[in-house]
């Protein structure tokens, strides 16, 4: 399936077709910016695109549901996928080109590499996910490398991914400027997630509170309180409510280290079940 269109938007999903686009683009002196997505796109990745597009460049899309960030008891098989819909909204929000490549292309037989980052990925949801940041790291490199862009947009939902991604970026010298877009929400605070979708209806209804705690966290430590009492506080408010609390923690906004106490730039950030559905979210202090 070398590639099909829907809109003004161009499907490959293969390799060289890829490469052979892009080239025409920067023979033409045109910029590229890449969003990378797992489908089951939502108004964040298309937020993501929008902006993009205000760049003035190129806008490649990649939608791939990349098994090695799942673990073996996680929801990798059941992950929705929907590529007709995906590729339907990628030509409304105005999306060049969707990378749409196959397991087997981007993990082929013998493929023995990986990208690990240490210190970021040790916590947070690290502690509860062995190797996912490794399994983030590693194809968010193969899909720099496959685009060459000149910039890459992810959301700061996933924050501690964002981080990660950065300081992978840094460390490997891929020239790549890589930009975090604010959460896009539900009028209700819930952060868009395509595991929105597996909410049962009282569920649903529950969620917001996990927003509406991360939020109060944050003012009460922008005001200079202790973190710890605030802390003990939401993980009650939001088992009150349903969720089974994996973490909730104030930490420094570039190293992820936790913090006593705020006095410079820093995020609180939680995961936690509501049923059988594990949410992630965090606000800035």
């Amino acid at each position: 399936m070398p590639s099909r269109s829907t809109a003004d938007t161009r499907a490959i999903s293969d390799p060289a077709a890829l490469r052979e686009t892009v080239a025409a683009w920067r023979a033409k002196g045109e910029r590229v910016v890449l969003v990378p997505t797992m489908g089951a796109l939502h108004r964040g990745h298309l937020a993501l695109v929008a902006h993009a597009r205000t760049l003035g460049a190129r806008v490649v899309a990649s939608v791939f549901v990349n098994p090695t960030q799942f673990g073996p008891t996680e929801d990798f098989a059941r992950y929705p996928r929907d590529a007709a819909s995906d590729l339907a909204m990628l030509g409304e929000a105005g999306a060049d080109l969707a990378w749409m490549p196959e397991a087997g292309t981007m993990y082929p037989p013998g493929f023995a590499t990986q990208i690990t980052v240490g210190g970021l990925t040790e916590g947070l949801c690290g502690a509860f996910r062995p190797g996912h940041f490794s399994g983030v790291a590693t194809v968010v490199t193969k899909l720099l490398n496959q685009v060459r862009p000149d910039a890459a947009l992810f959301g700061e939902k996933d924050f501690q991914q964002l981080q990660v991604i950065r300081r992978a970026v840094a460390d490997l010298d891929m020239g790549v400027a890589i930009h975090g877009m604010p959460t896009v929400r539900e009028a209700d605070g819930l952060a868009l997630s395509s595991r929105n979708r597996y909410l049962a209806p009282a569920e649903r209804a529950a969620a917001p509170t996990l927003h509406a705690v991360l939020s109060r966290i944050a003012a009460e430590a922008r005001d200079g309180a202790e973190t710890a009492p605030a802390i003990s506080q939401g993980v009650a408010a939001l088992e009150a409510a349903g969720f089974s609390v994996q973490y909730l923690a104030v930490c420094d906004a570039q190293t992820l280290a936790p913090l006593a106490r705020v006095d410079g730039p820093a995020r609180v950030l939680a995961a936690a079940y509501l049923g059988k559905t594990r949410l992630i979210d965090n606000v800035p202090v």
